[in-house]
């Protein structure tokens, strides 16, 4: 068994559970992580690709080594942005999740005065 053929099942098996984790878990945190595996899988996927022309004796492709580096780079900023929407999220709800009811009105008085 080759190494690519190896780092190829690993990168199929982080995308199918990634993708296993956004369907199945309701709740936010864990998509966000299921969302990073999928992440992680295609970016091994593309390492595999630019690996490809070792095997011909071209040396490897650096078009594909960018794009995983600049994929991480914007995979780590859309993490920390997305774990910082969740916890404002639950500062102003006091929920993890997205009710179907509307939070009450401050201007609203029950009272009628």
């Amino acid at each position: 068994m080759s190494g690519v053929t190896v780092f190829g099942s690993f990168a199929a098996a982080a995308i199918g559970l990634g993708l296993y984790g956004l369907i199945t878990n309701p709740r936010p945190l864990r998509k966000i992580i299921a969302f990073n595996l999928v992440g992680s899988g295609v970016f091994l996927l593309f390492g595999i690709v630019g690996r490809r022309g070792t095997a011909a004796g071209v040396g490897n492709d650096p078009v594909p080594q960018a794009l995983v580096i600049t994929g991480i780079v914007v995979a780590f900023s859309a993490t920390a942005l997305a774990i910082a929407l969740l916890l404002r999220l639950f500062q102003t709800g006091g929920s993890l999740t997205l009710g179907s009811r509307a939070p009450p009105d401050p201007r609203s008085d029950p009272s009628g005065d």
